[in-house]
């Protein structure tokens, strides 16, 4: 942390007068500004880049830091005062874990169809056609073919998604007619409309329930 005056030449010039920030500089040559408030950094260079120390200010005791990437843009900062200087080692990043995405979703829907129906049977997973993986083929009870599409958040290039899915597969006699499910944890109201216009269900997924977790009831429309 220090009170430092930012400057950039590039592409475009900035210039953030003197002010208090936190310059972090990681392992990697990148170098992030950021403010007290605000979750983006005011200015950064992304690596690769080089950082170069210029010797204190004779006069007023100002450290410079220029740092220079492989455009040869150049990020300037201006130091008047250090209020912390801290390093740490963090070790190796084990990468962001995604709880929710459509694959877990997937996966826990083709293990518990009940919100599908009573009586669904899974026929496969990443059902394949000839332009692309439908996310679920199942028969319903009566034992009809039925497409289940699963997105997080259900909007209209998803309804559309399905309904080309349902065009190829109806062409199929082994399996016509195939009926189509839009599950989504989220549905947009033009997908809604867009869906029930086609004759395509939509179904609204419940991520705690599907995990076994006490949550609202689905609601299947």
């Amino acid at each position: 942390m220090a009170s430092c005056v930012v400057d950039y030449e590039g592409r475009l010039t900035a210039h953030l007068p003197l002010a208090n920030r936190v310059i972090i500089l990681k392992s990697d040559g990148s170098l992030l500004v950021h403010a007290d408030t605000g979750f983006k950094a005011l200015n950064w260079m992304a690596p690769p880049c080089t950082l170069t120390e210029a010797s204190p200010g004779e006069e007023d005791g100002t450290l410079v830091w220029r740092i220079t990437n492989k455009a040869d843009d150049q990020l300037t900062i201006t130091i008047h005062e250090i209020l912390s200087d801290v390093e740490h080692e963090l070790g190796e990043e084990p990468g962001l874990r995604k709880d929710g995405v459509e694959a877990h979703l997937q996966e826990l829907l083709a293990e518990k169809l009940a919100p599908l129906g009573q009586g669904w049977e899974l026929v496969r997973r990443e059902y394949p056609t000839p332009i692309g993986p439908v996310d679920l083929m199942c028969r319903d009870e009566h034992g009809r073919s039925v497409a289940v599409e699963i997105k997080r958040r259900g909007e209209i290039d998803g309804v559309e998604q399905l309904t080309r899915y349902l065009e190829l597969l109806n062409r199929d006699p082994l399996l016509a007619p195939v009926e189509g499910v839009f599950a989504a944890q989220e549905i947009k109201p033009q997908a809604r409309t867009l869906a029930t216009d086609r004759g395509i269900r939509c179904l609204t997924l419940d991520y705690d329930e599907l995990r076994g977790l006490p949550s609202d009831v689905l609601r299947l429309f």
